[in-house]
């Protein structure tokens, strides 16, 4: 399997589920061998993981345009009579089959490659924050779920400086075990180098606490993969503009107070850019702080 920065989804491997390789010749006459059978090469897209399924063995992670690995070898070849020649047997009535090929049943996944990934409910405000900062237009609608598949933007903070983010369904209670929408993606997240979680500080609903439901998410990134949950992780505030302004500071202080105070945090309205910018420049710094580099952004 080649990685091939052209393609974007495994959408042919869904129709054609079965590869066969082509098989080596049949021994020739004039004491000559048959010829190799040619490699099947399959192009898969950057970011690709191929898994056994017999095993569970992860086999590659194709996550560089041109990476390639074998996932199925072919067999050896069979030992004409010519190879058991010798002074003492001049005309040998000996041969041995060439072996099969490897077999295998193979999952193939494919997880974007991103800096930067953004986490939330659903209606926290992702898709909309995206929107601001990037040339992605992924739908936004005010119901929950508006978001069904995830959304790659670019973001650009200078002239020759920007960065990858990701935007995935919302998550909910109890995503780690299959609720809702947002546990089909949480691997995309796997890839990125910072989270930034989008909390909603004035939710439609009145009975809904905007910090109970974030920290339950918080958890739901713990069950599904510890190393997720260490990842790095920022605070966004978003929506302070359906908070009154002669009360914001002060219901602001309020949210803040209850939050990790071992994070950084930002305060943004993403429906009309307040403060959006401000959270890419900080981002883009610590990203420049890291020893390696950013996901392509050329995709």
């Amino acid at each position: 399997m080649v990685a091939d920065r052209n393609l974007n989804t495994l959408i042919d491997y869904r129709y054609t589920r079965h590869y066969r390789a082509e098989d080596g010749e049949n021994g020739r006459g004039s004491d000559c061998f048959g010829k190799g059978g040619a490699d099947l090469v399959l192009r898969v897209p950057v970011g690709t993981v191929v898994t056994d399924i017999a095993t569970g063995t992860q086999i590659a992670d194709l996550n560089e345009d041109g990476a390639s690995a074998i996932v199925a070898k072919g067999g050896g070849g069979g030992a004409g009579n010519l190879r058991f020649k010798s002074s003492t047997n001049r005309t040998p009535r000996q041969s041995t089959p060439g072996e099969p090929g490897e077999s295998k049943e193979l999952r193939l996944e494919l997880k974007v490659l991103a800096d930067v990934g953004l986490l939330g409910l659903p209606n926290a405000g992702k898709s909309t924050f995206i929107r601001a900062v990037s040339a992605a237009r992924p739908k936004v609608a005010d119901y929950p779920f508006t978001t069904l598949q995830p959304n790659l933007g670019v973001v650009s903070v200078a002239v020759g400086k920007s960065f990858v983010i990701a935007d995935i369904p919302g998550l909910i209670k109890g995503a780690s075990e299959g609720a809702g929408l947002g546990h089909r993606f949480l691997k995309h997240l796997q890839r990125t180098r910072l989270l930034l979680h989008l909390i909603d500080v004035a939710p439609l609903d009145p009975d809904i606490d905007p910090i109970t439901e974030a920290m339950a998410i918080v958890d739901e990134l713990r069950r599904f993969d510890e190393s997720l949950y260490r990842k790095p992780r920022w605070i966004v505030l978003n929506k302070i503009d359906l908070i009154p302004e002669a009360r914001r500071q002060e219901e602001l202080e309020k949210i803040i107070a209850r939050l990790p105070n071992d994070q950084p945090l930002f305060t943004v309205s993403a429906i009309n850019g307040e403060g959006c910018m401000n959270v890419c420049q900080k981002v883009s710094e610590y990203l420049d702080s890291l020893e390696y580099p950013h996901a392509p952004t050329d995709r």
